[in-house]
C-alpha cells in the first residue's frame, strides 16, 4: 500500500526510460496516479496550482510512462517515461542542470 503524505501526495522522480537521466520531480495525488496508469501519460498534482496537471498540457512535450515502480518504504515513485520534447519549463532536457553553489545553502 502506498504512503501519502500529509496532503495526500507522494513524491515521483521521472528518469528518461532510453538513457536513465533524471528528468524531473514531481508529486502525485491518488487521481493522477490514475490517470497515469489508465492514459499511459504522466499526470501530477501541481502543488502551486492546486490542481490536476497533465505534463505537458501547455508546452506539448508530453511524457510517455514505460514503467513504474515503487520504493522499499512505499513511500515514493519512480516513473519510466519517454519524454517527447525537453522536460524543464526552461527548455532543458531536465530539470537538473544548474550546479549547486554554495551560496545555495545560505
Amino acid at each position: 500500500m502506498l504512503k501519502f503524505d500529509e496532503k495526500s501526495l507522494i513524491p515521483a522522480i521521472v528518469q528518461d526510460a532510453r538513457n536513465g537521466e533524471v528528468l524531473m520531480l514531481g508529486y502525485m495525488n491518488k487521481e493522477s496516479l490514475k490517470r497515469t496508469l489508465a492514459s499511459g501519460d504522466v499526470w501530477f498534482y501541481s502543488r502551486n496550482r492546486q490542481k490536476l496537471w497533465h505534463k505537458g498540457e501547455t508546452s506539448g512535450n508530453f511524457l510517455r510512462l514505460k514503467s513504474m515502480t515503487k520504493d522499499c518504504d512505499n513511500d515514493t515513485l519512480l516513473i519510466k517515461a519517454e519524454p517527447t520534447g525537453p522536460v524543464c519549463h526552461t527548455g532543458n532536457q531536465t530539470c537538473f542542470f544548474q550546479q549547486l553553489q554554495s551560496e545555495d545553502t545560505a
